[in-house]
């Protein structure tokens, strides 16, 4: 599945701090950009796959489940 997401990026001293507007929560830091940026990325998927499992917990059994995917 391909997403895309903002990551806003800010110098804070020695260390680069981000984060993703349309994630709430999902933060970043590193002390190059790259480092940054692989942080944030690590904290969306982590923040994505928990909202998943629990918007998934109250489907009935017998309900069918698809994957739909939007490029």
């Amino acid at each position: 599945m391909h997403n895309e997401f903002t990551a806003i990026i800010e110098r804070a001293g020695e260390w680069f701090i981000a984060y993703c507007p349309e994630i709430p929560g999902a933060n970043g830091q590193g002390r190059t950009i790259e480092e940054c940026r692989e942080s944030l990325k690590e904290a969306i998927m982590l923040i994505m796959e928990d909202r998943r499992k629990d918007a998934l917990r109250g489907v009935p059994k017998e309900a069918t489940q698809e994957v739909v995917i939007i490029k």
